[in-house]
């Protein structure tokens, strides 16, 4: 009986002690616990947990979580925590727990790379930062820095050395607080790439390139070259030489495809003014659109030179028969002749027929 008398005595002097919700102006409100909270700083305050922590709400009482994460305080911890600081009486509105978030700037990986690379742009030799692949000695991973810190990525050195391909890149970041700025430093390699035409497949000599063949793939600048062939460029054009899969196209690789080849019959066509013939050849050597090549003559058996004007066709041209001028035919004078009239040559439908094709 004594010991439940002396419990209740303790209980009545306690609720004595707290604070009493606010009735009117003036009247200390009672501390009213938090369901979720969220803190800047890497240390919980009392503040932070409680409405009208009064004098006490500046005390630390627990470690705030890592940067950019969530954990959560079971109520009668909390408490305890605060009846050691003299705050009692706290209204906990029936909660078990508290959700204690610890507020961060996130900087995504990705986000970080795009920078090291801009500030390695046009330095010594290096292209557009689209077009530099970076390889950094540890991998960039996502970072949480503290809230305060809301300044911008800022590159304060940037070295780059084009022999070794390395990369040393530092940033500062400003903060709120009258700190220092945050550091940051990246390493590695960095390497400027373009994008080339790239063979699916092994191919050979003087084969005609399809669609399914080529493929694009970004590549060293350096592997390639300045004449890269793009996949427009590639599709349609004969290979000079063979060429094994994987292989990035260069424009010297390719060339037009051949529509005539040697030992090919082919179509020789004589044409002129007026004149219109075709022949039975067979090609000498094989040539693309606009090669002048060698063909034999099947009618004359004689070889001409023409030019390749489509698949198995070869243009011979021909001289068209010049008219005769006026001061070349020979003028009698004498009295007992009439004087000559100028003689022109028909070029179309003369009697003696159109000439010969050689």
């Amino acid at each position: 009986m004594k010991i439940g008398s002396l419990l209740l005595a303790t209980a009545l002097l306690a609720a004595g002690a707290a604070p009493t919700l606010a009735q009117g102006r003036g009247e200390i409100m009672a501390p009213v616990l938090r369901a979720s909270i969220n803190v800047a700083s890497d240390v919980v305050r009392i503040g932070d947990v409680v409405d009208n922590a009064g004098a006490a709400a500046q005390i630390a009482i627990y470690r705030a979580p890592d940067l950019g994460t969530t954990g959560s305080l079971p109520t009668a911890q909390v408490l305890t925590a605060l009846r050691a600081h003299q705050v009692i009486g706290v209204d906990t509105r029936d909660l078990k727990a508290i959700s204690v978030t610890r507020l961060a700037r996130t900087l995504e990986a990705k986000d970080v790379e795009l920078q090291v690379a801009r500030a390695l742009e046009r330095r010594n030799g290096l292209g557009d930062a689209a077009n530099l692949s970076l390889t950094f000695d540890r991998d960039v991973q996502t970072l949480q820095l503290d809230a305060s810190n809301t300044g911008n990525l800022q590159p304060v050195a940037a070295r780059f050395d084009a022999r070794s391909g390395r990369f040393d890149v530092s940033f500062e970041i400003a903060n709120d607080a009258s700190s220092a700025p945050t550091k940051l430093r990246f390493t590695g390699s960095a390497v400027e790439t373009i994008e080339a035409a790239v063979l699916a497949r092994g191919v050979e000599r003087n084969e005609v390139l399809k669609s399914s063949d080529v493929v694009i793939e970004r590549r060293p600048k350096a592997e390639v070259g300045n004449d890269a062939a793009g996949r427009d460029g590639a599709v349609g054009m004969q290979a000079r030489r063979q060429l094994r899969a994987g292989q990035a196209l260069r424009t010297t690789d390719l060339a037009k495809p051949d529509l005539v080849t040697r030992d090919q019959n082919v179509t020789l066509i004589y044409e002129s003014s007026g004149l219109y013939l075709t022949i039975r050849g067979k090609a000498l050597e094989g040539g693309t659109e606009g090669d002048v090549v060698n063909v034999l003559n099947l009618q004359s058996k004689r070889t001409v030179s023409g030019i390749v004007v489509g698949r198995g066709q070869v243009s011979v041209a021909i001289a068209a028969p010049r008219p005769v001028a006026a001061a070349e035919v020979p003028v009698t004078t004498g009295a007992a002749e009439p004087v000559a009239a100028p003689v022109a040559v028909a070029t179309n439908n003369t009697a003696s027929g159109p000439r010969k094709a050689e």
